[in-house]
């Protein structure tokens, strides 16, 4: 069976996030498709349970265990040496579990200051700890097979021919992110809905007709990919 992670970035938590709206309706058609999910389905809101941000034992620990070789997840608890250690890996070692469980991640990454929000680019940091997603014995990723579904919600249009296109810093970072962590490029996939700011700021009010078909194309999109086809087999990873 397959599972999903589904995180949300989004520091707007009044209910009127665009973010929030496309990951939600990603989940619930990936729910309708494979049935009752249980603990299938597993739920993680960075604005709500914000992940901390790195210290020295952190990367303390980490350093160690480079020039040890990378021991293999399993055996990280045998290199602690400290309490601030030990800490930092209790915060750190269940959010690279519940990815490592996940064949499908959704991530709802609207745009900040033309990258992603504090919020996720704290969880990014902390997952991507030394190794982890590195398979011991053969060297090869075990995200290889991971779906990730990043929708992107922008205030105004960053896409492809627009003049702002260079000031999107936000999609080639979460590209290349998960591209280092070894998710496969055609297992990477990126939903935006532009012009989310239409109908707030006053100058952009004329592109309202822009940013309603910008949504809904966005959600289309998101539907198609939650009720696509099971991701290939991760046998031998």
């Amino acid at each position: 069976m397959t599972s999903l992670l589904h995180l949300d970035s989004s520091a707007n938590r009044s209910g009127d996030s665009v973010s929030r709206e496309l990951t939600e309706l990603f989940a619930e058609t990936w729910r309708t498709v494979h049935g009752p999910s249980g603990d299938r389905c597993r739920y993680r809101d960075l604005a709500a349970d914000p992940v901390p941000p790195l210290d020295t034992a952190y990367c303390t620990l980490g350093r160690r265990l480079e020039r040890n070789g990378l021991p293999s997840l399993t055996d990280i608890d045998a290199w602690i040496r400290s309490p601030a250690e030990e800490r930092e890996w209790a915060l750190t070692r269940p959010l690279i579990t519940e990815l490592l469980a996940a064949d499908i991640v959704v991530i709802g990454a609207p745009m900040y200051n033309f990258s992603v929000s504090a919020l996720l680019k704290a969880w990014i940091d902390r997952v991507g700890f030394p190794g982890v997603f590195t398979h011991p014995d053969t060297g090869d990723s075990l995200l290889r097979a991971t779906k990730v579904v990043v929708i992107t919600t922008q205030g105004g249009s960053y896409g492809p021919g627009t003049p702002r296109e260079a000031w999107d810093f936000q999609t080639p970072y979460l590209r290349t992110y998960f591209g280092k962590q070894g998710v496969a490029e055609e297992n990477i996939h990126f939903v935006s809905a532009e012009l989310t700011m239409a109908g707030v700021v006053p100058h952009l009010a004329h592109q309202q007709p822009l940013a309603a078909n910008s949504l809904a194309s966005a959600r289309k999109e998101v539907t198609s990919l939650a009720a696509a086809g099971r991701p290939v087999s991760r046998a031998g990873v």
